[in-house]
């Protein structure tokens, strides 16, 4: 079983949903994302979900995008987010760990050379958010070869057909983005959330996770309710950007902040 399907499972085992959380690799630096990287998995994240840093994030709000021109900033490349990998991979030797990536940082790499190298990093999956399932075809033949999970994205507005063709490509979990946008926080949580999931569990057995806009402790437990797991990523980003040039203080927010989501996770 995957570092991902244990994940799941535990938390299914225990009557919660899966806490997933986002940070932005080598967000403000290399140094202090990996201490970041390592508070979040310490207080209880089920699953890492790393953002490869890049130039164009359209899919993100910004929040997400300022933590991306921070990292690049501060030097971060491809071989300093494997890196990074490496050595939470060496830490925590059982937390699965995602990217969260653009399909041109994947292309232009070698598709089957960039997901052999994520994979001897220690990446379990993989979600290329610009990348259709439908063009996904040499995405899916590396992963399979490399024994990297994929995760593709189910929409408030993708039709009931095509959620099948979603699920045939995906071997992780489900991402169910909950609102039409970019990432970022927001007052309230989608009030769709149940009747999606379980559109989405008509026509898959893989988990389903929900983000975009989760932010409280509140909309966690409301999201966990339905959902296997729950994805915050603005919540988390915004303490590392509350506190830069100040690692400790950094942390011990973001320790806190995570613990308090993560509690939500219990139904």
């Amino acid at each position: 079983m995957s570092r991902l399907a244990t994940a799941f499972a535990r938390a299914k085992a225990q009557n919660r949903a899966a806490f997933i959380g986002y940070i932005c690799a080598g967000d403000p630096d290399f140094d202090t994302s990996l201490a970041v990287g390592r508070t979040l998995l310490n207080a209880g994240v089920d699953i890492l979900e790393l953002g490869v840093p890049f130039s164009d994030p359209l899919a993100d709000g910004l929040t997400n995008q300022l933590a991306a021109q921070r990292a690049l900033e501060s030097g971060m490349n491809a071989a300093k987010v494997f890196e990074l990998v490496r050595r939470l991979r060496a830490e925590f030797p059982a937390a699965p760990l995602v990217f969260y990536t653009y399909y041109n940082l994947v292309f232009a790499n070698g598709v089957d050379a960039y997901i052999r190298a994520a994979r001897d990093a220690g990446v379990d999956g993989m979600l290329t958010l610009d990348l259709p399932p439908e063009e996904s075809g040499e995405v899916q033949v590396a992963a399979k070869k490399h024994g990297l999970d994929t995760v593709f994205i189910v929409a408030p507005t993708t039709p009931d057909a095509r959620i099948a063709t979603i699920a045939a490509a995906t071997t992780g979990f489900i991402y169910y983005v909950s609102r039409e946008g970019v990432t970022g926080v927001r007052a309230d949580s989608a009030a769709n959330i149940p009747s999606a999931v379980a559109r989405i569990r008509a026509r898959t057995k893989l988990p389903v996770a929900v983000g975009f806009g989760i932010s409280t402790r509140a909309q966690v437990a409301q999201v966990a309710a339905d959902a296997d797991g729950v994805v915050v990523g603005s919540a988390l980003v915004n303490c590392i950007r509350e506190n830069l040039g100040a690692p400790a203080t950094m942390t011990a927010r973001l320790a806190t902040v995570a613990a308090d989501l993560v509690a939500g996770t219990r139904r």
